[in-house]
């Protein structure tokens, strides 16, 4: 179980380690996912509440292992949706942001990447949370009041997949970037 889930700073908590477990028991039951979760694993586990007497859970895995995440998503999210009774299961990648003052040290010069400023992070981050759908546009709305509201535009062709999780992107995005955004169809 511990070696599901390893995190740089402090232990896991009971949610994490439910969590780790059932990847853990995945691996050893499933057999189509056996041999791509073998040398997967997690950082951290959220759960949120997304209003409305739902839940999600937000499964934070090593941006280098997210392609291989990636490949078996749909399949993952499927069974554990199953074993945590309807919860809708999300993997975001964890990324690193780095600050405006951010210097450098002497060995590696040079201005901070564009990966890790905050505006690239969170956009990676919608992507990952509406992932293996694409985004096709997005338009920002600035209302009169100065309030910001981001529509993001998916691509028609996964509509019968996604649509009733729609309210779950945008709450799990709100509650990570404190940003407002809805999604449509297009």
């Amino acid at each position: 179980m511990a070696s599901k889930i390893r995190k740089s700073s402090g232990e896991a908590d009971e949610f994490e380690l439910s969590v780790a477990q059932e990847l853990l028991n995945l691996e050893m039951t499933s057999t189509e996912l056996k041999a791509s979760l073998r040398d997967l694993y997690i950082t951290a586990a959220k759960d949120v509440d997304c209003g409305g007497g739902r839940k999600a859970i937000i499964i934070y895995v090593p941006f280098k292992l997210l392609k291989s995440f990636n490949k078996i998503q749909q399949r993952l999210v499927r069974e554990l949706e199953k074993k945590f009774s309807g919860r809708h299961v999300i993997l975001i990648a964890q990324r690193t942001i780095l600050g405006k003052s951010f210097a450098r040290n002497q060995k590696t010069k040079g201005p901070r990447p564009r990966s890790r400023t905050l505006t690239h992070v969170q956009d990676a981050i919608l992507d990952d949370i509406v992932y293996p759908t694409e985004i096709v546009g997005k338009r920002t709305r600035v209302k009169t009041d100065g309030k910001r509201i981001m529509k993001v535009y998916l691509d028609g062709k996964d509509q019968p997949n996604v649509e009733g999780k729609i309210e779950t992107f945008a709450a799990v995005y709100g509650k990570l970037t404190n940003k407002q955004v809805s999604f449509v169809f297009q």
